[in-house]
């Protein structure tokens, strides 16, 4: 274990955006902006993880926590949750801390006066819940924030205050309906210089009044920012060309007010002197400071920023407080361009405004309306989107006109959730108990898409989520709906691109039985993880994969999908931009570092885990729960426990509706199937590798292409001990390779060893669907008369 995995305190510089186990994400961000980036960013240091977990043993304060907690027969009664909660904060409050823990923190902050030069300096105390399983603890709790604090035993005392806040009510039903313990959260106090605000403002990296991506915009006014967002101020205005870097723009408002910090720590409000009131807020050399700043957060994340900065009034210094990408002008710029609405916002730009429960499932977009009283639903027009508390009888005059619904409160069998199944309208629920109330994310005016079938409402117009398949028509008329045999055996579909998700998904395929991912670095990402990591931009991997993976998830839905994890050889990963520094040119690398091997490699490990990151998302943030994983090429037993050791750490557990398959390739997966069985719900029979190494043939050498034949007898016997060892314990198997689209008769013998699945290519998805229930026919015919054709070959492997 390093030393900062048991440190309780780590300054800024020491951090990294990856941090938030240890520190919350709070502070590893603006870790990252500190150790990363040549901005200037008040300074500071963060309590650890480790330290809350380290006071929270120490004080006992665990066992009497879980005893209070357990003592709650009701979290549903919100005066026992409260009463509770409040009782537990009190005795965090009051503990003793540990003297070394207090003593580290005394120190740290008597580091910070000595390194800023300033006795008991003034700071800010932010907290930031962390829990390296529970990947929304963050937002689980009232994030406390304490201002102008000062001396070392009133900083203790409030990092002491911020642990309490774990247990604010809110938190701590969250927590409970996660079924996630106590013992598992932890928090950060992030403690930073304060900055006392004679000016700030917010700025841009793109001109958001034209897109202008050459420019960048400098809002600014007196005093704090918030009257910028309130719009009580109008600010004055700077546009900086970046590549002269002068200003190209300016202009200067009169300013009347400002809002200033008060001694007590509140805001109060103010006169601007008067013989400010006409000046410019920001000195051109201030101007063109910032902009340099900005100009190297946009390097950095490389995308458009939204940042916001302050000028203190003791230092006379400029200060970047926040930074965040800005898309709303990207979206808007790109729809405007193929003539679309601004409203319209791509799948992989779309924003989740609030979850709740999927009370009536189906899809509308449209114009928000909150209504809080039922005395106003006059007001509701016709295909709006009613956002309210809860609703009742009064409400089913608005219902009826509604598009979509979306309540803070109640469950599946409330008044919402039947009226709206009854008038099939889309309708979710319950959004509070998922941590943000509908009414509290959503105001009036805002258009959303709402995705009830997942329980997802997403900010602006979500176009293809809304396309529907138009009915297939010829010379005017409708043409008669082929059908096709419902079958035991699962005819599933191989699929790479995910732009025919749409196209194919009407198909009789009853899910993706392989997504190959190589699909999605070679047409849109094209550039090797490894070096996107090292470029600092890990995040492409990530939403490029996840914006693939759902649309297939999405189009295919409620059917199951199977995404095959990343199966490249080293030739193939070589041609990705970037990938000559960390390919090894190896003489046969088909039998080489491909599959599992890399995944659990020390040089490799890091682009698994963005792979593995895209399917938490894909899964939790887009709600699409018909998303299971395949591991290829795993040599050995041990190969396979790695590779699900990793994905354990990372957050994806093998469940009900989470499966993990292998790709069945190799001898050792089917010699060893017993002991495979115990790390995976089943495989996927990969019979082209297979064949290759059962008999020893290059399938890509043409020399010896006559002999390569999946159907060759020890082919078949291999397959055939699969499924029986396989479903001995319960494992389902299928097939994904060329041979069931090839040769009808395969598929006869598949069937005939208990096949679970076949999955072939979408051209053949609808020959398979029928001879797959022929030759299930035929199976039971032949039982029936005891008179069916016998196949003198013998198939078991003995």
């Amino acid at each position: 274990m390093s030393s900062r995995d048991t440190a309780n305190v780590l300054w800024f510089d020491e951090l990294h955006r990856k941090d938030v186990n240890l520190v919350g994400g709070k502070s590893s961000s603006l870790g990252e902006m500190t150790s990363s980036m040549d901005v200037p960013v008040p300074y500071g240091f963060a309590t650890t993880a480790r330290a809350y977990q380290y006071f929270m043993h120490q004080t006992g304060l665990n066992d009497k926590v879980n005893a209070l907690l357990e003592s709650i027969s009701d979290y549903e009664n919100s005066d026992e949750l409260h009463k509770t909660c409040e009782e537990i904060r009190n005795l965090i409050v009051g503990a003793t801390m540990p003297i070394d823990l207090a003593d580290d923190i005394k120190k740290a902050y008597a580091d910070l006066s000595d390194k800023m030069g300033q006795t008991d300096p003034f700071v800010a105390i932010r907290s930031s819940a962390t829990a390296e399983d529970l990947p929304n603890a963050s937002f689980a709790g009232q994030q406390e924030s304490y201002l102008n604090i000062r001396g070392a035993d009133d900083v203790v005392n409030r990092v002491q205050q911020c642990y309490s806040s774990l247990f604010t009510d809110r938190a701590t039903y969250y927590r409970h309906k996660q079924h996630f313990p106590h013992e598992k959260v932890a928090l950060s106090a992030a403690i930073q210089m304060m900055v006392f605000s004679k000016a700030s403002g917010i700025m841009f990296s793109v001109n958001v009044a034209n897109g202008d991506e050459s420019k960048i915009v400098i809002d600014a006014i007196y005093g704090l920012g918030e009257y910028i967002v309130l719009g009580k101020v109008t600010p004055d205005h700077f546009v900086v060309d970046k590549q002269s870097m002068k200003i190209v723009e300016k202009n200067i408002i009169k300013q009347p007010i400002e809002l200033i910090r008060d001694s007590t720590g509140g805001t109060k409000e103010q006169e601007v002197p008067e013989e400010l009131q006409g000046q410019p807020v920001l000195t051109d050399s201030q101007v063109i400071e910032l902009a340099g700043y900005a100009k190297e957060i946009e390097r950095h994340y490389g995308c458009y920023m939204d940042m916001e900065y302050a000028l203190d009034s003791n230092t006379n210094k400029l200060w970047i407080v926040q930074a965040r990408p800005e898309t709303v002008w990207s979206q808007r710029k790109k729809n405007k361009a193929n003539g679309g609405d601004d409203n319209v916002v791509a799948e992989a730009d779309a924003k989740v405004a609030v979850r709740g429960l999927p009370a009536s499932p189906g899809l509308a977009s449209g114009v928000v309306h909150v209504i809080d009283d039922p005395k106003d639903i006059d007001q509701f027009k016709e295909g709006e989107i009613l956002v309210t508390l809860m609703t009742s009888p009064d409400w089913v005059p608005a219902m009826k006109k509604a598009a979509a619904i979306v309540t803070n409160n109640g469950g599946m069998t409330c008044h919402a959730a039947i009226v709206s199944r009854e008038m099939q309208i889309p309708c979710i629920v319950g959004t509070k108990s998922m941590n943000v109330a509908a009414t509290d994310a959503l105001k009036t005016g805002d258009v959303v898409t709402v995705d009830a079938t997942n329980g997802i409402v997403y900010m602006g117009k979500v176009e293809s989520l809304l396309k529907k398949p138009e009915p297939t028509q010829a010379g005017g008329q409708v043409v008669a709906a082929e059908t096709f045999a419902p079958t035991a055996t699962g005819v599933m579909m191989n699929l790479g691109d995910p732009d025919l998700a749409d196209k194919y998904s009407t198909l009789p395929a009853d899910g993706i039985g392989l997504m190959r991912e190589e699909f999605l670095w070679t047409t849109f990402i094209h550039e090797h993880p490894l070096y996107l990591i090292e470029q600092g931009h890990p995040e492409k991997v990530v939403d490029m994969l996840a914006d693939g993976i759902a649309k297939v998830a999405r189009a295919m839905a409620p059917r199951p999908m199977v995404l095959r994890f990343s199966d490249f050889k080293s030739s193939e990963y070589r041609n990705l931009k970037g990938g000559d520094k960390y390919e090894p040119h190896e003489p046969a690398d088909l039998l080489g570092w491909r599959g599992a091997s890399r995944y659990y490699d020390p040089k490799y490990i890091e682009a698994f885990k963005l792979e593995l990151a895209a399917v938490k998302k894909v899964r939790n943030e887009f709600g699409l729960k018909n998303l299971n994983v395949m591991i290829p090429f795993v040599r050995t037993v041990d190969e396979a426990q790695k590779v699900t050791d990793i994905m354990r750490g990372e957050g994806l557990v093998r469940s009900v509706d989470f499966h993990v398959y292998m790709m069945a390739e190799i001898p050792t997966n089917i010699i060893l199937a017993d002991q495979f069985n115990k790390y995976v719900d089943g495989y996927s029979i990969g019979s082209n590798d297979l064949a290759m190494l059962i008999l020893g043939c290059d399938r890509n050498n043409d020399t010896v292409a006559s002999l390569f034949d999946e159907r060759n007898l020890a082919v078949k016997r291999a397959i055939n001990h699969l499924i029986k060892v396989a479903h001995k314990d319960g494992k389902t198997v299928g097939i994904c390779g060329q041979a069931p689209s090839e040769y009808p008769d395969f598929t006869n013998f598949l069937i005939k060893c208990g096949i679970d699945y076949v999955s072939v290519n979408p051209d053949m998805v609808k020959e398979t669907k029928r001879n797959v229930a022929r030759f299930e026919q035929r199976i039971m015919l032949d039982k029936a008369t005891g008179r069916g054709l016998n196949d003198p070959t013998d198939y078991d492997w003995k």
